[in-house]
């Protein structure tokens, strides 16, 4: 692993670390100050550090946040790395793509997956997790 890709996977790393202190501000120290994050399926975007911090001291959260990551991938400034996310009451997954620049976080586009039941027709060829 080159230098490149060991800092920013670090970074990330550093990311969800600090998301689980649910310490938003301090997470925004980590972010770049043209930071951009793109939510695709609601259509949205969250520009600049200030903004990513009032969306997450103001998202109506049941709880703390809790993060378990279960990948993070890195070559050269793109990571993604894979993520359940929890307040308690509320579990989704999170697929995040990122460029780190100049040892912060630039972009990040999230995915956030609904979950949903498997159809029983495939059943006798899957296993359920």
């Amino acid at each position: 692993m080159n230098d490149t890709t060991q800092e920013s996977k670090q970074v990330l790393e550093q990311f969800w670390m600090t998301m689980q202190t649910n310490d938003f501000r301090r997470v925004g120290e980590l972010l770049h100050d043209d930071y951009i994050l793109e939510w695709p399926q609601s259509g949205e975007r969250i520009r600049g550090r200030a903004n990513f911090i009032a969306v997450n001291e103001n998202y109506p959260a049941h709880g703390r946040w809790e993060f378990t990551v279960h990948q993070i991938v890195a070559e050269g400034d793109r990571v993604v790395s894979d993520v359940d996310v929890t307040d308690g009451a509320v579990r989704g997954r999170v697929i995040t793509f990122s460029t780190v620049r100049e040892g912060r976080i630039l972009h990040q586009t999230e995915f956030w997956p609904d979950p949903y039941e498997a159809p029983e027709w495939r059943a006798q060829w899957v296993e359920r997790l």
